[in-house]
């Protein structure tokens, strides 16, 4: 399964938003507060709870400064995936989109798809809000 957001302008350079998405602590500031709990952070990545209980880990794999930042499933994911956020310079400002792809059932994607691609909806808008 491979899901892919639109791509929205982000008010700020690249190198900036990079830099905050870099640090995983601020992944919680993209949630929305009342769906998740139990957020965790350290240098590697960041845990928390999903609506129903669900462990959703986010542990850094790759960082291409002010381009591109992958993370993976860390041990406690419902099934394996990869988040990848790709950040484009567009002058003063950057536009960015997230791309998740998951090795997934049929069923398994049925249940996930729109629950997810409504977080990244969320995720996208607050990232907007904290470089307006």
């Amino acid at each position: 399964m491979l899901l892919k957001t639109d791509s929205s302008p982000v008010n700020a350079p690249a190198q900036k938003v990079f830099e905050f998405l870099s640090d995983a602590k601020n992944i919680e500031h993209l949630l929305p507060t009342d769906k998740i709990s139990d957020f965790q952070s350290d240098e590697k990545g960041c845990s928390f709870k999903a609506q129903g209980g669900i462990v959703i880990p986010l542990i850094y794999v790759s960082k291409e400064p002010n381009t591109k930042i992958v993370m993976e499933s860390g041990d406690k994911a419902p099934f394996s995936y990869t988040l990848s956020i790709i950040l484009k310079e567009t002058g003063d400002t950057c536009e960015g989109h997230l791309e998740f792809e998951a090795n997934i059932n049929m069923f398994m994607k049925m249940m996930v798809e729109k629950p997810l691609t409504s977080l990244f909806v969320v995720m996208t808008k607050n990232l907007q809000k904290q470089f307006e």
